[in-house]
Formats: C-alpha cells, structure tokens, sequence
C-alpha cells in the first residue's frame, strides 16, 4: 500500500491494491501490478482515494493515455468518456447534499482494462470526510468480502460500482422530494408575511433537484457512449453500460417528475402573491375613489365655506352631505364589483 490520507475520524486511507478472481478478493501490494499478464483467472483493482505521484507512476506503469492521468489528476465538472486501445476512462458523479442548498460533487473516474480496474475519487472538498467519497467502492468491496459478489471481469465490477452511483443520485432525489410536501403545506399555510424565507427555501430545494437531476442526464450520456465505444466489451458488457444509462435515466426521470411538483407550489406561490397583490390594489382603489370626491369637493368649496368672514352653515352641511352621499355610493358599486 502507498500513498495516504487520514480521514476525519482518523482512519488511514491510502492507494489500495486487490487482486479479484473466483475464490475471493486479495489485498496485494502496489509492486505486484507487474504481475499484471500473468493471470488468467481474475484481475486486479486499484483503487486511489488521494491523487499522488506513485499513483501517477502507477497508472504510468500500466500504460495508460497521458490524457487519462492528467484527467484523473484534477477536477472534471462534466462526465467524460474516453476510449483507447486497450482501455476505456469514464467519469461519474455523485452529489452529497450540503448546507442552505449547497451541492458537493463526489468525482469517480475509472479505467477499464481487460485485466484491471482503477477507481480514483476527488479531487474531495478539504471540508468532507473521506468516506463520503469512498461510498460506492467500500459498499462494492464489502460485497466481494462477504461473498455475496463475484464479478469475472473488470466491467462487472466497474458495474456494480456505478450502479451505486446511480442508488446515490436516486436517494439525493427522494431526500429532496420528502421536504416537498412540507413546503406545499407551508406555502398554502401562509400569510406571506415572511415571502423572502419563504421564497429563498423554494429556490434552494429547486438548486438540489436541478443539479442532481443534471448529474443524472449526463451520466446517461456517457454510459451510452460507453456501449458504443467497443474498444473492450463484448456484446455482454455493451449491455451492461445500457444497463447503466437505463438507471441514470430513470433517476433523471425521477428529478423531472419532483421537478413538476415543485414547479406545482411555486406556481402556487406566485398566485398567491398576485392575488395578494391584486387585492391589495383593489382596496387601493376603493380608498381612492372613495376620497376623491371628497378632495375634489374640498378643494374647490373647502376655502369659500369655512374660512370667509363668517360660516356658511347651511351650505356646509350639504356639502357634508353630498360628500357622504357620494362616498356611500362609491361604497356600495364597489360592494358590487367584489372589491371588499
């Protein structure tokens, strides 16, 4: 074992180097990659939590395209896929939901050889424990531990893995949708009295379904290219990478149908604020058309009734009056209308 990394909880975690054939799986040493060719009955797996240089040596050893250790390298915001003559690069993604709405994006690139297997993870967010990261692979090696697995070759194996990327995706969607109905209630519950809060949870909620659902598509894509490719697989490993862009598709199918019901109570929402505000507007103009006789009224007789050299008190109770008449008529078609 080379190369290392500690974890949050103290764990060394380091290059790891297993030889997979019928009987089981075997921890070896990095060195024993030589051994490479030598065996029929099974393959090697490798798997780098850390980038480093001996895994760059590693890979180099191996005789990957200098293309695929420069990718595995540094950061791939997009799903790739490459295919080379006796290798093929694919990169998938897993998200790990964060704070306010944050989206971590889990990197796993893998080379897929006739008689090996290299899973890299990361580059990781500093602020994340290791084995968010390791998820996929542990959960697949746990398997082969307890003989519950047995894949013959390193697509079977590279299957399993990206299989528990898409499980992954899959929870993220249904750890969004269940926060949906409590929104709904929320939003119908309201008085909009706080819409900023309000408005700031429905956009979160949507940047965690968007990003997934994004992951998932494009994950799609790569693994139907992957079928095409053919540098490796037989027809039967074509069908597993389908196999492989038919689950990506259903969770992308999924987000489309959390999607439509979120895109459902913000719709809600917005027709709650316009009524609202149309309401609002309404009430405005009835104070307005209730007020404006009497303004007009005042404006032009206010100065002649009131102040002169004495008051006119006949001719300022009927405009008194006819103000009150006025508004009270204004009142009552306004009643008519449904405005109050």
């Amino acid at each position: 074992m080379v190369g290392h990394l500690v974890d949050t909880a103290g764990h060394t975690v380091g290059l790891r180097v297993w030889y997979v054939d019928a009987q089981g799986v075997h921890p070896r040493e990095a060195d024993d990659v030589v051994e490479l060719y030598a065996h029929e009955d099974g393959f090697f797996w490798i798997d780098v939590p850390l980038w480093d240089d001996d895994a760059a040596a590693l890979l180099q050893g191996l005789g990957c395209h200098p293309m695929v250790i420069s990718a595995c390298q540094s950061r791939n915001y997009v799903p790739t896929v490459h295919g080379y003559e006796d290798h093929a690069f694919v990169t998938t993604q897993s998200p790990l939901l964060g704070e306010r709405g944050h989206v971590h994006l889990l990197e796993l690139d893998q080379i897929i050889g006739h008689h090996y297997l290299v899973t890299v993870h990361g580059p990781i967010n500093p602020k994340l424990d290791v084995a968010e990261a390791l998820v996929e692979t542990e959960g697949a090696m746990s398997r082969l531990e307890r003989g519950r697995f047995r894949p013959a070759s390193p697509v079977e194996l590279s299957y399993a893995i990206t299989s528990s990327v898409a499980r992954r995706q899959s929870g993220v969607i249904r750890e969004v949708a269940a926060k949906l109905p409590g929104l709904e209630r929320e939003v119908m519950d309201s008085q909009l009295r706080n819409p900023e809060e309000l408005l700031e949870t429905m956009f979160l909620i949507r940047h965690e379904l968007q990003t997934t659902r994004t992951m998932a598509a494009q994950c799609q894509d790569i693994w139907i290219r992957m079928a095409e490719i053919g540098k490796l697989s037989d027809d039967a490993d074509a069908a597993l990478a389908r196999d492989l862009a038919a689950q990506f598709d259903r969770v992308r199918s999924l987000a489309d149908g959390e999607a439509q019901f979120l895109f459902g109570v913000i719709d809600l929402y917005q027709t709650k604020v316009h009524t609202k505000m149309t309401v609002a507007m309404e009430r405005l103009a009835v104070i307005a058309a209730v007020t404006l006789p009497i303004t007009a009224i005042a404006s032009i007789y206010g100065m002649n009734v009131i102040v002169n050299e004495s008051t006119h008190w006949t001719q300022l109770g009927l405009v008194l009056v006819a103000m009150l008449t006025i508004s009270l008529l204004l009142l009552r078609w306004a009643h008519r209308q449904g405005w109050w």
